[in-house]
């Protein structure tokens, strides 16, 4: 048991990678890419999978058969009520009462509507679940749903699959300065491994992506890329970064002249 692993909800995990499982051109691409994720925790949005009419055709044995726990999101749903419904289906159909809670806002952005999201968020806690919120940047959204009882958040680095990257470092680093409690997951616009290298030197404790492993030329390749980034970054993070400057510093002190040129 390594001293940097980190409890997600109870639960010690090594891995700081969650993989989403969207959009892989074959099963087996999406079976080594979880192997070379690393991953430990893999999301499922059960919404898509009944849209699709035909049922999990063997995907869930596939996370099953790889070891990860499964977190079932609520991607589609539109307001509170739905996403609720949907929360006590997937519990159901799953055994698991984790639930990732997404509740978009904006057809165009997919932003997240706070004001649904803090209402699901309330109501499934009361219902015994683990949510996992997946939210703006904003700090005073975060803190109305740690005051209703989630103790993870999920705040996204941009829109989703805009692999655009952390468009507001500043807002997440301030999250998690005025957070150091919460456990803070980057969710959304990662689409590349230095992005989530810098999700984790700003010190959050994991990252959360899918698109940017499925849409990869070669998603094997990608997914082991970011699992040594997303190391990379918790090692940096751990180590001290030095502090930036507005000038140049010296790295080499010099003291006195030693010779005369």
């Amino acid at each position: 048991m390594s001293a940097d692993d980190f409890l997600l909800a109870g639960v010690r995990l090594r891995s700081r990678f969650l993989l989403g499982t969207a959009g892989y051109p074959s099963p087996q691409v999406l079976r080594e890419a979880i192997a070379a994720s690393g991953a430990e925790v893999v999301t499922l949005g059960l919404k898509r999978q009944l849209a699709a009419g035909a049922g999990d055709n063997g995907f869930i044995d596939i996370v099953r058969e790889s070891g990860a726990r499964l977190l079932p999101n609520t991607a589609g749903c539109r307001s509170a009520r739905e996403a609720i419904t949907l929360a006590h289906m997937a519990r159901e159909l799953l055994q698991t009462h984790w639930i990732k809670l997404e509740v978009v806002g904006d057809e165009h952005t997919l932003q997240p509507d706070p004001f649904e999201l803090v209402q699901a968020a309330q109501q499934l806690v009361k219902d015994g679940f683990e949510v996992f919120p997946y939210c703006t940047d904003d700090l005073v959204t975060c803190q109305r749903l740690l005051d209703v009882g989630c103790r993870i958040l999920m705040p996204w680095g941009a829109p989703i699959g805009s692999g655009q990257g952390l468009l507001n470092p500043w807002a997440l680093r301030t999250l998690r300065s005025r957070l150091p409690e919460a456990t803070l997951i980057v969710d959304a616009g990662i689409g590349a491994p230095s992005h989530a290298a810098q999700a984790m030197e700003l010190g959050f404790d994991a990252v959360l992506l899918n698109s940017a492993v499925a849409h990869a030329h070669d998603p094997v390749g990608m997914a082991t890329a970011f699992r040594h980034a997303i190391d990379a970054g918790r090692r940096g993070w751990c180590s001290g970064l030095m502090a930036q400057q507005d000038m140049a510093v010296a790295s080499t002190p010099v003291a006195g002249r030693p010779f005369d040129l």
